[in-house]
């Protein structure tokens, strides 16, 4: 069957009270943004409760869901007829050629499950209930009713114009893009800071990205690898803005002056500078990161406490008490597990103590930094100022 319509459900944005209708309108404008790259011209509007997606177009149907399931706010995307009122036998008339189209001669259960929103209609929902489940029952004798568990929903909203479905379609749920702030999200090329972003967009936050480069320790493939995942995640996020940072300098000088099993961590706390140098630049309200305790030694509670201690704006991890299969799990299903596995080293794997330190103490970590003369200072604005930013769409 070619669908022309398309019914959108929301859950948790009918519970905003007096500012819901931002929350619609953000929907409404993340939904026209995923339809554009999708072929066809399309209507995106709301109406009490649903937002709807029409097109006069021949439609690619797993195009319009591919781009549909990738908007967080949307619980539900049910294909549908839409019906002008022409009487309550020409309801019941489509209802059955809808099913004959979609169901054929299916043996299943049904059950009917009317909602009429537009209250002047001359029939109340029970008796439409009653009536089109007769009519079905009529023309389908494979058809049976169970009100309890039946296999088919098929509803009809009876609005100004009456929807039909009875196919949905699970969504990306969340909040709309844009409805929760702006953050920086610390990419790598690894399985974790990828899944962090999408988890943070998913609750309405607007992500731009940072990439610590090293090279030639880190080779142009890592830094494709690092773009090309930031593609993966702006499918759900949106575009986005990555900012890459040549790190060689920096980490070659704390290599050089500081000791061995802290390594990781003085370089962790000047990513972690950086990044909100960066992130104050473009008015981020925070930092993310794909951080969960014990996962290595730079993500203790003791590790990740130093690594804070740097940072004046908060810093999000939403993968915090995940353990690394929950992780992959996710990874895989928004796409970006086998990009993320492909051996291209960054530069956090490239310059690893062989035995790091798991429990830092702070204070010894900054007398030690004190290692590092004014150099760094300078290191580090040349760094910030001859950053590559790359538009990500």
């Amino acid at each position: 069957m070619e669908y022309k319509a398309f019914l959108i459900k929301y859950a948790e944005i009918a519970v905003k009270g007096k500012n819901r209708f931002m929350f619609e309108d953000a929907l409404v404008r993340q939904v026209k943004r995923a339809l554009v790259k999708v072929d066809g011209s399309f209507n995106v509007f709301k109406t009490q409760g649903r937002v709807h997606v029409e097109t006069e177009d021949s439609v690619d149907y797993d195009e319009v869901m591919d781009a549909l399931t990738k908007v967080f706010g949307i619980t539900e995307i049910c294909p549908t007829i839409v019906l002008e009122d022409e009487g309550f036998d020409k309801l019941c008339q489509s209802v059955n050629d809808y099913m004959k189209e979609v169901y054929g001669d299916k043996t299943a259960t049904f059950k009917v499950n009317a909602r009429r929103a537009r209250k002047n209609y001359p029939l109340v929902s029970m008796e439409i209930n009653a009536k089109v489940g007769e009519k079905i029952l009529d023309a389908f004798p494979n058809m049976k009713v169970d009100i309890k568990k039946p296999e088919i929903w098929v509803n009809i909203e009876i609005r100004e114009r009456i929807y039909v479905y009875s196919q949905a379609v699970k969504g990306a749920c969340g909040m709309p893009v844009g409805t929760g702030g702006k953050a920086t999200l610390l990419l790598s090329g690894g399985i974790d800071s990828p899944v962090a972003g999408y988890m943070i967009a998913k609750r309405g936050v607007v992500i731009d990205a940072v990439y610590f480069h090293a090279p030639p320790y880190t080779s142009e493939r890592a830094k494709q690898k690092v773009v090309d995942l930031a593609k993966i995640v702006a499918k759900y996020s949106g575009p986005m803005k990555l900012h890459i940072i040549n790190f060689t300098e920096i980490q070659k000088y704390i290599y050089d002056a500081c000791p061995e099993d802290e390594l990781t961590i003085i370089m962790r706390r000047y990513m972690m500078r950086i990044a909100e140098t960066i992130a104050k630049e473009n008015k981020s309200l925070g930092l993310i990161t794909g951080e969960s305790i014990g996962q290595v030694a730079s993500q203790t509670m003791q590790s990740l406490l130093c690594t804070n201690e740097v940072c004046t704006i908060p810093v999000y991890r939403p993968l915090i008490g995940f353990d690394k299969q929950d992780i992959i799990e996710i990874s895989e299903k928004i796409g970006s597990y086998e990009t993320s596995i492909l051996p291209f080293e960054d530069c956090c794997t490239i310059w690893v103590a062989k035995h790091p330190v798991t429990k830092p103490n702070v204070n010894i970590i900054k007398k030690h930094e004190q290692n590092l003369s004014e150099h760094i200072d300078e290191m580090f604005e040349k760094a910030v100022s001859s950053r590559e930013i790359i538009s990500i769409d």
